[in-house]
């Protein structure tokens, strides 16, 4: 089967979860089938030649990707539109023409769009069976529900926007995926008329790629792993730093917080035993010599990778209720959850100072990991789907 998968993120190198689900996805299709990728350059540099892309992907093709600008023209006169005005400020003719070359050149049996921002593109492959591959839609749903009016105002246009979108696009697809059974229900409860169309494909990891990873705890180290341009990101780590760290340091002051990712400038109320580490290559080791690794996370949906990562490599989780959504866990068993700035300090102090706690967190956390969220375990559903979807099966 020829596929076409068009992509928001380029996937390599994979510096968030995005392209981790995507790098996994391409990976495993192609092990059957023959995979051309159409992909935006979210990063300066991106390679459409890149060994690792080309040894998973027959064709590469790589288009500049335009930020969003709420204050531009486009986006201004997208306030008249009935599509959000990101997708009106952010589309491109470039990868409008790349997809009507792509599928001109060639017969594909299939079209993936990865996320929103390319499914927008439906107009372009409409005769194509096509999936729309994860739909998120849990954040723009607590903004516009939010218990804060000014949020909720700000937001609520969006929402209804969106709405409508919505509804008209998934028209445009046999299929939908989503992460979780949580957005599952919002998505189904949102647009009934789809229901039977949704299939949830959590989050996952390849992990034979996390075993192997051996090192030295360091002590009382906690980490925080995700860049500040993903908003929900820099919230966790705002009310992290002014609320819960320094409860943390009156009792263990020699508690060190690590945080990965682009801070892109943006400020934390203190610097504290605080270390922006910016872009890590090696992630992997990083996480695995952290005594503890938290997600404070207060907004977003999906499944969280970052809570699988650091399961898989044998990192004890602290998350709030909302950071452990999507997954399917037992507070206790292979995390601790506490969503008040008090519990989560207690929560910390508690597992940095029980080593047999967090030895049997470590373990019961990567027993989990290795029988429910492994692509091995997933992919063959998403390659079923994928038959289905193309006619094929």
């Amino acid at each position: 089967m020829k596929i076409l998968f068009l992509s928001r993120w380029f996937p390599f190198p994979i510096n968030n979860g995005s392209k981790l689900r995507i790098y996994n996805l391409l990976h495993g299709l192609n092990q059957l089938h023959d995979v051309t990728l159409l992909s935006f350059a979210d990063q300066p540099g991106a390679n459409p030649e890149a060994p690792e892309i080309a040894e998973i992907c027959s064709q590469v093709k790589v288009i500049p990707w335009k930020e969003f600008n709420p204050k531009s023209v486009r986006a201004r006169l997208a306030v008249l539109s009935l599509k959000p005005s990101s997708i009106v400020d952010t589309f491109s003719s470039g990868m409008a023409r790349a997809i009507t070359d792509t599928l001109n050149g060639q017969k594909y049996d299939l079209v993936i769009a990865s996320q929103l921002q390319m499914a927008a593109y439906y107009q372009f492959f409409k005769e194509v069976p096509a999936i729309f591959e994860e739909l998120e839609i849990g954040l723009f749903y607590d903004q516009a529900f939010s218990p804060n009016g000014k949020i909720r105002l700000r937001h609520a246009l969006t929402w209804f926007k969106l709405r409508i979108y919505l509804s008209q696009l998934l028209d445009s697809f046999r299929l939908c995926t989503v992460t979780s059974e949580q957005e599952k229900i919002l998505v189904s409860r949102s647009f009934p008329k789809h229901e039977l169309q949704i299939e949830v494909i959590p989050n996952c990891l390849n992990m034979d790629e996390y075993t192997y990873i051996k090192t030295e705890k360091k002590s009382n180290t906690l980490i925080f792993t995700g860049p500040f341009k993903y908003h929900v990101n820099y919230e966790a780590m705002l009310w992290f730093v002014k609320d819960i760290f320094p409860l943390i340091l009156e009792k263990l002051p020699d508690t060190q917080l690590l945080i990965t990712g682009d801070h892109s400038g943006l400020p934390l109320p203190s610097s504290k035993n605080i270390t922006l580490l910016g872009y890590v290559d090696d992630i992997k080791t990083l996480i695995a010599s952290s005594t503890i690794s938290i997600a404070p996370l207060l907004n977003g949906g999906g499944t969280r990778l970052k809570i699988l990562e650091a399961m898989a490599l044998g990192t004890p989780v602290i998350a709030t209720s909302k950071g452990a959504e999507g997954l399917v866990v037992n507070e206790g068993e292979h995390l601790l959850l506490a969503d008040e700035p008090e519990n989560f300090a207690d929560c910390v102090v508690r597992m940095l100072m029980d080593r047999k706690l967090r030895s049997q967190i470590q373990t019961n956390a990567f027993h989990l990991a290795t029988k429910k969220y492994d692509w091995s375990v997933i992919m063959p559903d998403y390659l079923r789907f994928a038959r289905q979807v193309s006619g094929l099966e």
